[in-house]
């Protein structure tokens, strides 16, 4: 006797859980309000800091992204970038992809969500791609504000590098623009990790918590040099790679090698993140 499984007139699995209903639900959490109000507060905070203490000074006469930063808008939101990227915006993609599931299930509303019904993936892939595209913008949102606010502090002008030299305000926003796409894709092995913790545990601070401590535990391991090359596949060893755009010459050795670490790690977990959920028996 064959079995016919019998679907709701209408029904489209792939209809189910529409990316702009999620994302509007994102959007009105108190916590993205907050985290954006954060970074944007961050460039002011810079300046007020540089007004209170003087030009920047590098240790040893040294020129580096902090001694140029009042130099004009563009080198503020360069130096914003580089005082942030190694924690400051960790923290929303850890938040924004580990409270996905987890915050569901913490909720009790996991359950009636898949009974919906939404197809388990779909779920999975409505609220990665949500929480992904809401890291994005916390990556654009702080090099935005901060070239704003730089610009009206210290005018809009090109971007003075630490090497020595200028990039004019054309190919100074090229390169702005291509750090914060080098962070943000460094960053997708801290989202899949916050991502496969909130399939796994129903504790939201749990999954992001998780994330951030292993991702300082590799900023840690990075800095252990007796691991030689070893390092070379802890994507905390590339980080900073984005450095290299901020030179007269385009480098593109080390951050093709750290996009390709971070995407390898992500793949990996994000895969995990799949198959775990896709047998998980949800009760919460």
């Amino acid at each position: 006797m064959s079995s016919v499984t019998q679907v709701a007139p209408g029904y489209r699995a792939h209809h189910t859980l529409p990316l702009r209903v999620e994302a509007v639900r994102q959007l009105r959490r108190r916590r993205t309000l907050v985290m954006a109000l954060v970074l944007a507060l961050l460039p002011f905070v810079l300046v007020v800091a540089f007004a209170i203490g003087g030009t920047p000074e590098g240790r040893d006469d040294r020129v580096t992204l902090m001694t140029t930063a009042t130099a004009s808008g563009a080198n503020l939101a360069a130096t914003a970038l580089f005082v942030s990227a190694a924690f400051l915006l960790v923290v929303p993609v850890a938040l924004f992809c580990g409270d996905t599931v987890a915050s569901e299930a913490s909720w009790s509303s996991l359950r009636y969500l898949l009974a919906a019904p939404v197809p388990r993936a779909r779920l999975l892939v409505s609220k990665l791609t949500v929480a992904l595209v809401f890291s994005a913008a916390a990556m654009v949102l702080l090099p935005l504000v901060a070239l704003a606010v730089g610009t009206v502090a210290y005018g809009w002008g090109p971007l003075r590098l630490p090497t020595g030299g200028e990039l004019p305000i054309g190919d100074s926003l090229a390169r702005l623009a291509l750090v914060v796409l080098y962070i943000f894709l460094s960053q997708l092995v801290t989202a899949a990790l916050a991502f496969w913790l909130s399939t796994v545990t129903d504790a939201p601070l749990g999954a992001v918590g998780g994330a951030v401590g292993l991702t300082i535990v590799g900023n840690v391991l990075d800095a252990v040099t007796a691991l030689g090359s070893w390092r070379d596949f802890l994507p905390a060893h590339w980080q900073f790679a984005w450095a290299d755009a901020l030179q007269p010459h385009l480098e593109w050795g080390g951050m093709v090698k750290g996009v390709s670490v971070s995407v390898a790690y992500a793949l990996v977990l994000i895969a995990f993140a799949f198959r775990g959920f896709g047998r998980k028996d949800v009760v919460s």
